[in-house]
């Protein structure tokens, strides 16, 4: 068996190249396509912090309705939760808490590692990346990590792909 890192290496590669991820990472995101991004990952957490996690800092879903209430007070208004974001929920909800560990393990870290560089870049205070104390929480992560969690990892990673294509459909790009 791969260590699960290398098993999950393509989807992974695959999901930073999307163009809307592509964009967050240039800092080229509105605030309303951020807004947009924002609560999908809302629908995400609210059903990942439904069982309990591995460390009380890794909860998001309070972090994340200050950075949307902030965007909200600029006068944005609410969006829908997308069709993959859905799907993707619905997945979730369907896990039992032990495949619901491959979750914790792609969305959390993938905050604390990406979402560092992330938060530099975003039209918002970024208080979703923000851990009190996260060598701590990461370590818990990394506790129960599992190399047979490749396949569920994998399937995160197509989830949030079709997000990210999702995303990019409501794209507010600019006019020159």
């Amino acid at each position: 068996m791969q260590p699960l890192k290398e098993a999950t290496a393509e989807k992974h590669r695959i999901a930073e190249q999307t163009p809307f991820n592509q964009r967050m990472f240039r800092g080229e995101l509105s605030p309303e396509d951020y807004l947009r991004y924002l609560e999908q990952q809302h629908a995400i957490f609210v059903a990942l912090e439904s069982t309990p996690l591995p460390h009380p800092d890794l909860a998001r879903t309070e972090p994340i309705l200050k950075d949307m209430q902030e965007l909200y007070n600029q006068g944005i208004a609410p969006g829908p939760i997308l069709e993959a974001t859905a799907r993707y929920v619905a997945h979730l909800q369907g896990l039992g808490e032990e495949e619901r560990g491959a979750h914790v393990y792609l969305n959390y870290l993938a905050l604390m590692f990406g979402g560092q560089i992330m938060k530099q870049r975003i039209p918002s205070s970024g208080h979703l990346y923000d851990f009190q104390s996260m060598r701590e929480a990461m370590g818990a992560v990394r506790a129960i990590q599992q190399d047979a969690w490749a396949d569920e990892v994998n399937a995160g990673f197509d989830h949030h792909i079709a997000i990210f294509h999702n995303l990019e459909s409501f794209t507010q790009i600019p006019s020159a």
